[in-house]
């Protein structure tokens, strides 16, 4: 790693998933150093380094432990934190776990604050604190209980996070996407399939009549929203969510 006192670091937490390592892709392309959080050395290392300045980190982000690791291995000012980590899925409210609850709710909350207490000592004004959240925080559907209740236990808490913050000029954004087409997603479409005794393309096409447009969110297109959060006037945006569900909404945020 090339040691530089000006250079700006992102920290990715999730760095090895589909989500961030798009993330990691792409703001090393910006010029932004890389912190590389992910739950195991195995995962980190099939991660290619687009930059000279680029750090990995074994930490798992719900560990009491894992905020003194991660601030252990900032070289400097970080500019963005993005928690994608991802919450396990449960079912229906009826039949979900109480384990698998508070599993989605760690992830993504206590995640979170754990990220935020690695790198509070080095934001500056302007630096952005980005959690990965989903449409279902706001427009819950019955098959995905767990993703509903920790995404919408996640804005709450971006929200106070973002008037805790706020007076330092950091601000705080939720990027909600609806299903993003993934390989996780698609096991799960044909898993679903499978169980229903139908085509995965007939399972793939009902997830896509639930946008108006047809569409399920892209890899790159969470990424271009996170990116976008980087620019100055995105601080007008403090506390709020970037939603990108190509229109299935329902509900109001």
């Amino acid at each position: 790693m090339t040691k530089d006192a000006q250079q700006e670091w992102a920290v990715v937490v999730g760095a090895s998933g589909a989500i961030g390592t798009g993330l990691v892709t792409r703001l090393a392309e910006r010029g932004l150093g890389i912190v590389a959080v992910g739950r195991s050395r195995e995962s980190l290392d099939g991660i290619v380094a687009m930059a000279d300045h680029f750090v990995t980190c074994v930490a798992d982000i719900t560990d009491p432990g894992a905020p003194e690791r991660i601030q252990a291995a900032l070289p400097g000012v970080v500019r963005l934190a993005v928690n994608s980590a991802a919450a396990p899925l449960g079912g229906t409210i009826l039949d979900v776990t109480p384990e698998a609850i508070r599993a989605a709710v760690d992830v993504k909350v206590n995640g979170t604050l754990h990220l935020v207490r690695a790198v509070e000592n080095h934001l500056v004004e302007d630096s952005r604190i980005v959690a990965i959240g989903g449409n279902l925080a706001y427009d819950p559907i019955p098959e995905a209980a767990t993703a509903g209740v920790g995404n919408a236990a996640l804005a709450n808490a971006v929200r106070q996070l973002s008037r805790a913050l706020g007076p330092r000029g950091v601000t705080c954004h939720i990027v909600a996407p609806g299903p993003v087409w993934t390989e996780r997603l698609q096991a799960l479409l044909a898993d679903a399939a499978r169980a229903r005794g139908v085509s995965r393309e007939e399972v793939v096409d009902e997830f896509r009549a639930r946008s108006p447009i047809g569409h399920l969110v892209t890899i790159d297109e969470v990424v271009w929203a996170v990116e976008t959060l980087l620019a100055p006037e995105a601080r007008a945006m403090a506390g709020g969510t970037v939603l990108l569900d190509a229109g299935q909404r329902t509900a109001i945020p």
